[in-house]
């Protein structure tokens, strides 16, 4: 008998009888933060004497807060969410394997998400109308055009698998749909023997903002793709039992202080404290006085103070919202049941609860919490509102260049007459983002200090591109019932799309006539957006310097048109009678708000605008889609492509094999991350998957993003390896000049060109490859076509000092093998340069069912000497052995589902 076993036990609610596994009784459970009790029922009820065993559940009992992470466990997610920029190649890969079952003789249909697996559309609307009473139609309409292929192909996943659900687009942002519906908090399912197990929702997202649902309870994180296909695959994740930082909140929020204002000082105070790896975990009888759409605010920003999760146990603040939001009482009396008898209530005045245990502790005063702003580059760089101004005229002069016009520069326009522009101003006021549009009191607030200003007559200056984007349907309803839409219609602040749009960078063009003056003059002009990244040239590529601000200050900024401002000594405007209007002036109270938000915000809002959440419009249900259980590919497509990870794939694994006669690919430094592995951003045409769409008559102006044509594999490998922050070292090894980005030296031609093209003659010759590199490859964002790219460039082994985690699952996962140098060794203290040929033997070993511990490398140098060394083989757990013997995951499971 296991602890599986034993732990199973009934739970009444709402009057039925659920199956769960009973954590409270298990000794150690008492003082383990809420966090981590999550983790032990996700142990206990996936339990299978291999990846996950007793010994797992009792080394997470036995947690010492204050021992570094060194435990690993298997995280099995009970969901998995998507956005379409990311999930399109999960999808492709599942169409993908559902042809190569075909092809072994299977039934196809047996290729399905093994988990709830959702998709919400919301990263490809971008605004390109604004200002106008029908921007929001027309954004979409063109959304529709350039994304069309894409949207077919996941038009038809939704019909074609099981267990997977697409939420279309113009309905809301992943994050605000996942908390406001997807979300259960405890799930439910029928067993074979026909009782229902309840068990505790957790869910990661192929986006980092997934910690928006920690505000509810939900534990979950962003991962790369391929972590991804693996829980949906119904594979657990590999990671460390980590530390976890208890923050306590207490008092309340002051008058004209935001959640936004909170977040940005929470964010600041962790960055500076250090809790990347790390979760953190809000804790404390305050936590009861913070309303759950702030704590889903603070748990979004999870990415931004660098931390794994930002979660805040369950207590009735959560069942309040899962009332408000349209979830049935029999739920909300499931996870109030389930969350008291597994002791994962939270409640600090409840006589039985025990304050838990953390490794780090950390606390602030709400009441202490003033009006900022952060930016100009980072999330974590705050300021106070009070020396916005100042910090502005202090950090500008970095941004300007011999070449910036000092003096105003006359504009003309059509659209928005004519007008002076100068550095500071504010070229694009958007309210966007997950991180702000799931919060009433912000938005309201947004709404009513467009009410007091439109009726003092003031507008936002001519030159800034105004916006705004909510996070659901649910938001423009209670805009409008309020009656604040049409003040910020007043104001330019039309609805303009359903999505992420200027948070990701889908800001749109600013009108042509403004970005050639700041362009032709190099002006310094700045954006102000509600969201939560603001990273250098991510907003607009005519913007130096971003800033975020909550809802309402980013209207103040639009008001002001420009960041060089004191919005306490400097008025905004005058009224009609001439008087001067400060900020103060049109600042609604906290009381204000809250009654706004009472009276308007209904539980009816939710189940109308969540009735019909996956039919679409009229647009989405027009789309000429492919029917049946194969999806027809269409081999002119640049968008969407069948997969080649499965050509040739038998239904039994050959046997794997020694690496003989291997090539350097690339000769890498410390700290690679995945951003200079995998492709992002913009092509250039000159690049060999600029050249690809150039081929095949698409024009440069039509090229979209890496991220719009994830789903083809071939626009993706031409990329990878290709970022201009590069430097291969092996063009110097061989006396060439190291040109920055995606070049390296090819023997069997004996010249310097592409790393993909030099892969192409590699592969056609059958030279296996491999990568050298040092401490800490493959940190940063745990990007999928890292590793997928990887092994399409014929690499077999990369070989560093040391490995990111995820990175280094991610490349068995794809079939190539992880091996780190000897201790205290590299390439250079070996005397290796790239020059050589490589063989590796011993991999066989694991034929046998057996995991080398290292494996014997032999570098041949050009004049026949050898450098002979043990390399440590970086598979580190069973479940990872068989990924790497089935040549990657989706094809280990792929196998076993044909089983």
């Amino acid at each position: 008998m296991s602890l599986r076993d034993d732990q199973l036990a009934t739970l009444k609610a709402a009057g039925k009888d659920f199956d769960y596994y009973n954590i409270a009784n298990l000794d150690g459970i008492d003082h383990l933060p809420y966090s981590l009790k999550v983790l032990v029922e996700n142990l206990v009820r996936n339990i299978d004497g291999a990846n996950i065993t007793d010994e797992h559940v009792k080394t997470l009992l036995d947690w010492d807060p204050n021992a570094e992470p060194s435990h690993e466990i298997q995280f099995t997610p009970s969901r998995v969410i998507m956005q379409d920029f990311t999930g399109v190649p999960c999808i492709v890969d599942l169409a993908t394997m559902r042809d190569a079952v075909k092809d072994l003789g299977g039934d196809p249909e047996v290729i399905n998400p093994q988990v709830q697996s959702d998709m919400v559309i919301d990263h490809s609307v971008q605004i390109d109308k604004y200002g106008i009473a029908d921007a929001v139609q027309q954004n979409m309409d063109i959304e529709y055009q350039r994304n069309g292929e894409r949207y077919q192909f996941l038009r038809w996943g939704q019909q074609a698998f099981k267990n997977f659900r697409v939420v279309p687009p113009g309905t809301g942002i992943i994050h605000q749909v996942n908390i406001e519906y997807l979300a259960k908090v405890v799930m439910s399912k029928a067993e074979a023997n026909g009782n229902t197990l309840a068990y505790l929702d957790s869910c990661v997202g192929t986006d980092s903002h997934t910690t928006t649902e920690n505000g509810l309870g939900v534990l979950g994180w962003g991962v790369g793709g391929i972590e991804a296909e693996a829980a949906m695959l119904g594979q657990p994740i590999s990671m460390l039992v980590p530390r976890v930082v208890g923050f306590k909140l207490t008092g309340s929020i002051p008058e004209g202080v935001t959640a936004t204002d909170v977040v940005l000082t929470i964010t600041d105070m962790l960055r500076k404290r250090g809790v990347v790896g790390k979760f953190v975990e809000f804790y404390g009888e305050g936590i009861a006085s913070v309303p759950l759409a702030n704590r889903a605010t603070i748990g979004n920003m999870g990415p931004e103070f660098g931390s794994t999760c930002g979660i805040f146990p369950i207590d009735n603040v959560t069942l309040d919202y899962l009332r408000l939001t349209g979830r049935s009482e029999e739920q909300v009396a499931l996870v109030e049941a389930y969350a008291k008898a597994n002791k994962l209530w939270g409640d600090a005045s409840d006589p039985d609860y025990v304050e838990p245990q953390y490794s780090e502790y950390e606390e602030l005063d709400l009441g202490t919490v003033v009006p900022s702003i952060a930016g100009p580059k980072r999330p974590q760089d705050r300021i106070l509102l009070s020396e916005a101004k100042e910090m502005f005229e202090k950090t500008a002069p970095a941004y300007e260049t011999e070449k910036t016009v000092k003096d105003p520069v006359a504009v003309s326009t059509d659209f928005r007459g004519d007008f002076d522009i100068e550095n500071g101003d504010v070229a694009i006021a958007s309210i966007t983002s997950c991180t702000n549009t799931s919060n009433p009191s912000v938005m309201i607030a947004a709404g009513l200090i467009a009410r007091n200003a439109h009726a003092k007559g003031l507008k936002p200056k001519p030159w800034v591109k105004t916006s705004l984007a909510p996070g659901s349907q649910v938001v423009a309803d209670y805009l409008k019932a309020a009656g604040l839409q049409d003040d910020l219609d007043a104001l330019g602040y039309q609805l303009v799309g359903f999505g992420c749009a200027t948070c990701i960078g889908n800001s749109g063009p600013l009108l042509p006539e403004i970005s050639e003056a700041i362009n032709a003059n190099d002006l310094t002009v700045t954006a102000v957006l509600s969201g939560n990244r603001n990273f250098e040239g991510r907003i607009s590529p005519d913007v130096k310097m971003n800033y975020l601000a909550s809802p309402p200050l980013v209207i103040a900024y639009a008001l002001a048109g420009t960041m060089d401002f004191d919005f306490e000594t400097q008025p905004l405007g005058t009224d009609a009678d001439g008087n001067d209007v400060y900020l103060k002036d049109i600042w609604p109270t906290n009381s204000e708000v809250a009654a706004v938000v009472d009276g308007t915000v209904s539980r009816e809002m939710f189940l109308k605008d969540y009735a019909s959440v996956f039919d679409g419009d009229h647009r989405w249900k027009g789309l000429d889609v492919p029917e049946g259980e194969l999806f027809a590919w269409n081999d002119k497509s640049t968008y969407v492509r069948k997969q080649t990870f499965f050509d040739g794939m038998k239904a039994t694994p050959d046997p794997v094999a020694d690496i003989h006669g291997a090539r350097v690919l690339a000769l890498l430094g410390d700290s690679v991350t995945t951003d200079h592995i995998s492709p992002a951003g913009a092509f250039k045409a000159s690049g060999p998957a600029g050249k690809y769409l150039t081929e095949r008559g698409v024009e440069p102006k039509n090229f979209n993003s890496y991220g719009s044509r994830r789903g083809n594999h071939e626009i993706m490998v031409r990329g990878t390896f290709g970022n201009i922050r590069l430097r291969n070292q092996l063009l110097a090894s061989v006396g060439e000049e190291v040109t920055p980005g995606g070049f390296t030296y090819d023997f069997l031609a004996k010249k310097p060109t592409t790393i993909f093209e030099a892969s192409r003659d590699y592969i056609d010759n059958k030279v296996p490859l491999v990568v050298l590199a040092g401490k800490e490859y493959g940190t940063g964002s745990s990007r999928d076509w890292a590793a997928k790219g990887t092994v399409m460039l014929g690499v077999k082994a990369v070989i560093t000092e040391s490995f990111e985690r995820i990175h280094r699952s991610n490349l068995i996962g794809m079939g190539v093998l992880p091996l780190q140098f000897p201790a205290g060794e590299s390439y250079e203290s070996l005397g290796l340069n790239g020059t050589e040929t490589y063989d590796i033997a011993g991999v066989e070993k694991l034929n046998e069912g057996v995991t080398p511990k290292t494996v014997h490398v032999t570098a041949t140098h050009e004049d026949g000497s050898k450098t002979e060394f043990d390399a440590v083989v970086r598979i580190d757990t069973p479940g990872e052995a068989d990924y790497y013997r089935n040549g990657g995951i989706l094809q280990y499971v792929l196998r076993n589902l044909m089983k």
